[in-house]
């Protein structure tokens, strides 16, 4: 059985926050993922690694909310990273040119451990 679509806050990788998405991440999912990244930043925790292997679809409005954390981190001068995005999402993120502005790496690991720049 495929589980439903879900967001949680996992246990922490060094000094990065890991949020865990599983399923797919449209509008009914996009508020959550929001309220976990507001929740994130209001504790000043602002390097957040959002953890995408189990994730097989996005919308734009889930699209929206990764720009939204993004900025939100950087106004702390912290960073978004993504970690383990299917092809499908890997593609929206290159259609939208996020892949550009967020750093996507391959494993939540390869992202808590890649150095800042």
């Amino acid at each position: 059985m495929v589980p439903l679509p879900s967001v949680r806050r996992a246990d922490d990788c060094g000094a990065w926050a890991v949020v865990v998405l599983h399923g797919e991440v449209d509008l009914a999912l996009a508020p959550a993922l929001r309220e976990i990244v507001d929740a994130l930043i209001a504790d000043g925790r602002a390097r957040i690694v959002l953890d995408l292997e189990d994730v097989s679809f996005m919308d734009s409005s889930a699209l929206g909310v990764l720009a939204y954390a993004m900025r939100q981190a950087e106004a702390l001068d912290g960073a978004l990273r993504l970690a383990g995005p299917c092809e499908q999402v890997r593609r929206m993120l290159e259609l939208t040119g996020l892949d550009t502005v967020i750093q996507v790496f391959a494993s939540v690991a390869a992202a808590c451990d890649h150095p800042d720049l």
